[in-house]
């Protein structure tokens, strides 16, 4: 008799291990080169895929609840031929506690200015600053965060390193994000 070895268990969103009570389970894939696209995982619901066809080139965004874990909205921004004015206006009013995934698809930076970068980086992120051309980028953020976000990566665009030819890999990142506490009326 020959024992087989049990297949890992997965929770949600693929994550390896559930995460405690009162988080969130995420996982984010930005876009690869420009032909697979990115994917915001959320507590095992697909808020951004190709299959649900709500993903485009530049910056793909979805707003939750920091508070209660629902989706709010999810929104694309052309960062290559877009105008970043469109952006800007969706960043500016978040309320405090609002959490905001981000994953790139082919070019998040082009188009992107001063105020957009310190508008991501007012929701915890380091990478934006240095975010170029075609760079790979996901990142987890909260309006009102009090120090920097633990959830970004970037994956520089470089000749030397790209995976695809013009691009470099896709990102991956996976975690449990803290629910906030309701504020006191």
């Amino acid at each position: 008799m020959r024992l087989t070895e049990p297949r890992p268990r997965k929770y949600k969103c693929g994550l390896s291990a559930p995460c405690p009570s009162k988080h969130l389970a995420f996982r984010l894939v930005s876009g690869a080169a420009n032909v697979i696209g990115p994917k915001i995982c959320l507590e095992d619901k697909m808020l951004l895929s190709s299959v649900k066809n709500n993903v485009g080139r530049g910056l793909n965004i979805a707003l939750v609840n920091g508070v209660t874990g629902e989706l709010m909205e999810t929104k694309t921004f052309d960062m290559w031929a877009g105008d970043v004015s469109d952006l800007l206006k969706f960043l500016r009013p978040l309320h405090e506690g609002t959490l905001v995934f981000v994953a790139s698809f082919d070019d998040a930076a082009t188009k992107m200015n001063d105020e957009s970068r310190r508008l991501f980086e007012e929701l915890g992120s380091t990478a934006v600053k240095e975010l170029a051309f075609r760079d790979s980028w996901v990142f987890v953020g909260a309006k009102g965060i009090e120090n920097k976000s633990p959830f970004e990566q970037r994956m520089k665009n470089s000749k030397s390193s790209n995976k695809y030819e013009g691009w470099p890999e896709s990102l991956e990142m996976d975690g449990c994000i803290p629910l906030r506490p309701p504020l006191e009326a």
